[in-house]
Formats: structure tokens, sequence, C-alpha cells
């Protein structure tokens, strides 16, 4: 009798401390309905095999002529300037075995990105060309210094008159915005780990693919692999909380309209949505 009370016991606090650790910021749902309200360009209005390679300026005045929002990547350079760079190392995109975070933003300039000869951008650049005009999602990378790169980007974002939000795969960037700059609309990155073959270790998997560190981000929308929205630590977190939902990365009609109204704000590339 006593161990099935122990058995209970521990069951609801588990519980309860699921729940917890489960649960994000659902109160700020609102400010985030312009972003409902158009498609995201993952990178920009991008196709890498023409003058409009993914994170580049070209891409991003064809997403603004388009009226969609932009999703976008920063990271900081050797020398401390913010650039939009996806990936850790440049062989993808500009054909050398680099660490962007080990180049200075000069040494950047060297190189084209993918068949154009379009260049890495400042993210200075990149505001001044969307100028406000569609929303900005913009992705904090975990490589290298991300604290820094949260600290100067939300310097950097004071004086912008544009409408924004971040969002980070690192809890510990999220957890920095609200601490830090509260007032600015945070996101949870988040996906099956395991399913989707990210080399962590199995705790850090288990705690991220779960969403279990969600109490210490508070983050005001979770921008979850779309893929995976069947997972049950992401069903039952929107189904409790009611959080703003963000499915990622669209690359077909298809694949969204068979996951229509199932997120809140859509990112899609490698195709233009339907209307």
């Amino acid at each position: 009798m006593i161990g099935i009370v122990i058995c209970v016991v521990f069951m609801i606090v588990f519980g309860c401390m699921y729940l917890y650790m489960l649960k994000p910021n659902s109160g700020r749902k609102g400010r985030m309905r312009p972003f409902e309200e158009v498609y995201i360009a993952h990178r920009g209005l991008f196709d890498n095999h023409t003058k409009a390679p993914e994170n580049s300026l070209s891409a991003f005045r064809k997403a603004v002529n388009a009226g969609y929002g932009i999703e976008l990547d920063v990271q900081l350079t050797k020398d401390g300037q913010l650039v939009v760079f996806h990936d850790a190392i440049l062989d993808r995109m500009c054909d050398i075995e680099k660490k962007l975070t080990d180049c200075t933003y000069k040494e950047l300039q060297q190189y084209t990105l993918a068949d154009s000869e379009e260049r890495i951008p400042l993210l200075k650049d990149v505001l001044k060309t969307v100028k406000g005009k569609v929303p900005l999602i913009i992705e904090i990378k975990p490589e290298g210094d991300f604290i820094g790169t949260a600290r100067m980007l939300s310097s950097m974002m004071k004086s912008y008159r544009g409408l924004y939000c971040v969002e980070s795969f690192h809890p510990g960037v999220v957890h920095w915005f609200r601490k830090h700059d509260p007032d600015v609309i945070r996101g949870q990155l988040s996906t099956n780990y395991k399913r989707d073959h990210i080399q962590v270790s199995p705790v850090v998997s288990m705690l991220l693919s779960n969403l279990l560190l969600n109490f210490y981000g508070k983050p005001d929308f979770i921008a979850y692999h779309y893929r995976y929205a069947d997972d049950f630590s992401y069903r039952l977190c929107k189904k409790l909380y009611n959080f703003e939902s963000v499915g990622w990365t669209f690359r077909s009609q298809k694949a969204m309209d068979e996951n229509k109204d199932r997120f809140d704000v859509y990112i899609f590339d490698s195709f233009i949505p339907n209307k």
C-alpha cells in the first residue's frame, strides 16, 4: 500500500513539474497578428541558382516587393559585425571551408553567394532595405558568441521603426531577451532533434524536442518543424496553453494545404504560396 502511495505521489509531482516546464508565455498573442496576415519568406524570396540567393539583399528586396514577411539569420563576425547568414561554415553558399565566426567582415566580402554576385550583408544594410515595410523574424544562430549576438541585435534594433520579433534554437538566447529586453517578442525554435538527425546529447535532445525549457525563456511563440507537429509535448502544450504557433519550413503548396489551420504563422521557401 505504501509503495502505491509513493508511486502516485511521484507521478503527481512529475506531472506538475512537466507541465510547469512546458508552459510558454501566452499573454501577448495579439502582438503576433501582423505576422499571421502575411506568409513569411524563409531567408528572403530566394533561389540559389539566380541572382537572388538566400539571405541576400536581392532576396530581401524581392520579398518586400511581393509583400511577404521575412525570416533571416544573424551571426557575429570575428570583428564583431552583425551579418546575415545561416550556416556555421561558408562552404555551401560561398564554396570555402571556413567558419563564419572565424572571419572578419572584410574577409567575408571576398566571397560571393551561390551563383550570384551578392555578398553576405550586414544586418544594418538589410534593415535599410526593408525599411519597416514587412514584418521580420530574426533568428539568432547558436554558433559563436550567441549572447553577444543577442546583445548587439537588441541594441541595433532600438532605432528600427519596423515590426520584428526574435527567435533562436538556443533557450539561453530566449532567456536573455526575457531578462534584458522583455518588450521584444521572443520565440523558441525547435524540432524533433532525433528524427531530424541533429547531433546533440540525448538529454539535450529530450529537453529541446519536448519544449521542456519553456519555463526558462518563456517564449511568446514556438516555431516548430511542421513535420513533427504531432509530437506529444508540442500538441499538449498547444492544447493547454494556446501559444502562438509558427510552422517551418513549408516547401510546397501541398504541404501548406495539408497543414491549413494548424499554425498561426507560416514560413515558406522554394515555391510561391497561393494567396
